[in-house]
């Protein structure tokens, strides 16, 4: 993909989500609901149980940061204890960080990152209204993170990366922030099967987490030549009862599924 394209992708990704948070934000629906890319401006429970989430998790997060926007429940899988550091990867408005900010505690910090600025903003008024000290938001990409070398003990993202058009980037800066020992537990796309024309060349598809998905193979190579070690990938096939709804002809489910991404930086972990 020539520089250019990387770009246009990248603008597209960004103008919907912005829509996402501008039309939420006024009460308005976008696009269909039942997709990535879409939302409702009423939260999204019954989505996410289907994700995985728990009516604890959901009861306790701010209605208006559940936005239905995921394909899997990432803090299900990561390992958070109290007084560590969590990184989001396009945290959108805040729901899995409002979450992780439970488990670390007053003495952890959760740091959101988004490249959508209308986001960034909704879930910083979302913190501030409720008296979140602990989680905090910041403007950035996903494939040149801001945050330090080395600081992250865990980086959580709910299907994102795949809508990264350089995720070799990505992974590799997932790696460079975090600690020695630290680990991704991510929720993302993967092509099962080839995926055909048709899907490949809708952008609405892309932005609604169907077309820009990695194999398996390619997702090791990523996660390998990035430095990862102890990686385990587990698709989840029950996921394609709610992604045929992604899309008028339901045939989507055919190309892709969601799964689960854990791995771990060389290392012991450090506890500072």
């Amino acid at each position: 993909m020539s520089d250019s394209d990387i770009s246009m992708v990248k603008e597209s990704v960004k103008d919907c989500y912005g829509q996402v948070a501008a039309e939420t934000l006024n009460n308005k629906d976008l696009v269909n609901p039942l997709s990535c890319g879409g939302a409702t401006s009423f939260p999204q429970k019954d989505y996410n149980k289907q994700l995985g989430y728990t009516d604890e998790e959901l009861n306790n997060v701010p209605d208006e940061a559940i936005l239905g926007l995921g394909c899997g429940n990432p803090n299900s899988i990561a390992q958070i204890k109290e007084g560590q550091t969590v990184l989001d990867l396009g945290s959108g408005a805040g729901f899995d960080c409002f979450i992780a900010r439970r488990k670390v505690g007053e003495a952890g910090r959760v740091i959101g990152e988004d490249m959508t600025q209308g986001m960034i903003e909704k879930a910083r008024r979302i913190a501030e209204k409720n008296a979140y000290k602990n989680v905090e938001f910041r403007l950035g990409e996903i494939e040149s993170l801001p945050i330090e070398d080395n600081s992250i003990d865990i980086i959580i993202s709910n299907c994102v990366v795949n809508l990264s058009p350089a995720k070799n980037k990505v992974y590799k800066e997932a790696y460079r922030v975090l600690k020695p020992g630290g680990q991704i537990a991510i929720s993302d796309m993967i092509a099962t099967s080839p995926i055909p024309d048709w899907v490949k060349n809708s952008q609405e598809l892309y932005n609604g987490c169907g077309t820009g998905v990695s194999t398996l193979d390619e997702l090791n190579e990523f996660l390998n030549n990035a430095g990862f070690q102890r990686t385990n990938i587990k698709i989840n096939e029950n996921s394609r009862q709610f992604i045929k709804d992604w899309e008028p002809t339901g045939k989507v489910q055919n190309f892709v599924a969601s799964a689960t991404i854990q791995a771990t930086k060389q290392g012991e972990m450090i506890y500072c």
